[in-house]
């Protein structure tokens, strides 16, 4: 019976047995072992040389090495590489052999780590589905609310006074909300598909031209008109706001000016118009939103609701409370009443700014735009964000509802116009526009027929087919907002050239 070597599995020259583990070995492989480890290379357990216990086996005659002296020297060197090899061998086979056992237990841990988060997952889904069947305490903010803010009230004399309280949404507040919102909905179902007898037929809306502009609403020190509102009630009052930080209101029957409103420290760079009440509503980067009254000509709210620039504003339904988006990432819903922040939210996993925001036509949801491209859709109740619409490669620049209730359309700064079904959360329509066209403002008219857009220039689409009728280059400047009259009798634009111009038949 021949011994094999337990390292080099070769019939050993000097062979040697270890008194730790009883394995046969190549004297000279494991010599070198033990000098560079200590140990036996089969068990690992401490060995020495004075250990080792040689065997005494009897070989055949070898040949004699051959006289010439390099012979030796090549051979040599060929055994020591090869010894060499036979240990970086054997210590790579023991190394399998670990890693195998680690790659084992980590397969293990992962599948036991997938069970538990599968365990979490339904817990925190069912915990869910309880919490929205509960009724919102008095006070209750959402989890990611914003800590108390610093909105603002009406003192004595008219001046602006600081509240440092945050309400919350009250259970009153969400059913005025839900009472609204069931009234709304009510009514849409009512209209149906019907399209008003009064409204301009798209072969009309086409053949529209420019039939006046007014340049002398803003300062022309600073030149630019950076938002536009209509009255909801009256079309023919029209609300500006101004890079010379005023806010105005122009009467386009008489064409002249019925208030210039100063207060703000930065540009407006959003109006609302109240529908019902002679009540105007301003947002500015200077970080305040505020409430003027166009009969007094004064400010009678400011409402605190942000630490940076406010980008976007959205009157609820109501008429009673406001929406607002900010560079902070919070939006905020406050009342215009008592100046107090409802509710102030964030989404924690985004962290990126809010570029713009807007009501849906029922109020008990509302979409936001953000820097990196993605369009939020929340729920004002829950204030939870329960859909996102990705698609766009730019900031989001403007958004805007359908009174239908089921079309959302969107502009960014890459050019494009697009279109989603908010019944099927999805994008059925994309518009591209001309190469470096900016869209700065998307508005459907009160019938949800028409879509305009202003931007480079001014586009007025026929929803539905989504064909372009109309086409306005008149504005020198970049085109920053667009509105239609009553049964879109006309259209009204402002620019950053200062003009607010009016097309019509």
């Amino acid at each position: 019976m021949s011994l094999v070597c337990a390292i080099s599995n070769e019939v050993p020259e000097h062979p040697c047995v270890s008194p730790v583990s009883n394995q046969v070995f190549e004297r000279r492989l494991i010599e070198k072992y033990i000098a560079e480890n200590g140990a036996d290379p089969i068990n690992g357990q401490p060995l020495s040389e004075e250990q080792l216990i040689d065997i005494k086996v009897s070989h055949p005659i070898r040949p004699k090495a051959p006289s010439a002296t390099s012979i030796p020297a090549i051979l040599k060197s060929l055994q020591d590489e090869w010894d060499a090899v036979m240990l970086h061998s054997f210590t790579l086979r023991q190394q399998l052999q670990t890693t195998r056992q680690e790659l084992s237990h980590a397969l293990y841990q992962h599948d036991a780590a997938c069970r538990v988060i599968a365990r979490l997952t339904k817990e925190v889904t069912a915990a869910r589905e309880a919490l929205a069947t509960l009724k919102p305490q008095a006070g209750l903010i959402a989890p990611q609310a914003a800590p108390a803010s610093q909105p603002a009230a009406v003192g004595a004399g008219g001046e602006a006074m600081e509240i440092s309280e945050q309400v919350g949404m009250t259970p009153e507040i969400i059913q005025k909300l839900q009472d609204k919102a069931t009234v709304l909905t009510t009514e849409r179902k009512k209209r149906g598909k019907t399209v008003p007898e009064e409204l301009v037929r798209a072969e009309d809306l086409g053949k529209y031209r420019q039939v006046a502009s007014h340049a002398g609403l803003h300062s022309a020190s600073i030149p630019g008109i950076l938002s536009l509102d209509l009255c909801p009630t009256d079309t023919n009052k029209v609300l500006t706001g101004g890079a010379d930080k005023n806010v105005v209101v122009f009467d386009r029957r008489e064409e002249q000016i019925v208030a210039t409103l100063k207060g703000h420290t930065k540009k407006v760079s959003s109006v609302i118009y109240h529908p019902a009440q002679s009540v105007v509503f301003s947002a500015s980067p200077d970080s305040t939103i505020r409430v003027w009254s166009v009969s007094g000509g004064n400010c009678v709210q400011v409402i605190r609701a942000h630490e940076a620039s406010v980008t976007g504003l959205s009157l609820h339904a109501t008429g009673d409370y406001l929406l607002s988006s900010s560079e902070d990432q919070y939006w905020a819903f406050s009342d215009i009443q008592t100046g107090r922040v409802l509710t102030k939210v964030t989404d924690e996993t985004a962290g990126c700014a809010l570029t713009c925001a807007q009501f849906h036509p029922d109020g008990l949801i509302f979409g936001t735009g953000t820097a990196d491209s993605q369009i939020k859709i929340w729920d004002l109740k829950e204030r939870t964000n329960v859909a996102n619409f990705p698609g766009h490669s730019g900031p989001v620049t403007s958004i805007a509802f359908s009174e239908n209730g089921y079309y959302l359309a969107t502009g960014a700064q890459d050019s494009s116009l697009k279109l989603w079904d908010l019944r099927k959360l999805k994008n059925f329509k994309t518009i591209t526009l001309d190469n470096n066209y900016e869209v700065k403002s998307l508005v459907f008219d009160q019938s949800g027929t028409y879509l305009a857009v202003g931007g480079s220039d001014i586009r007025v689409y026929i929803c539905k087919q989504w064909s372009e009728v109309l086409n306005f280059s008149d504005h020198s400047g970049l085109v920053t907002g667009v509105s239609f009259g009553e049964h879109a009798q006309f259209l009204a634009s402002t620019g950053m050239d200062r003009s607010l111009k009016f097309y019509s038949l």
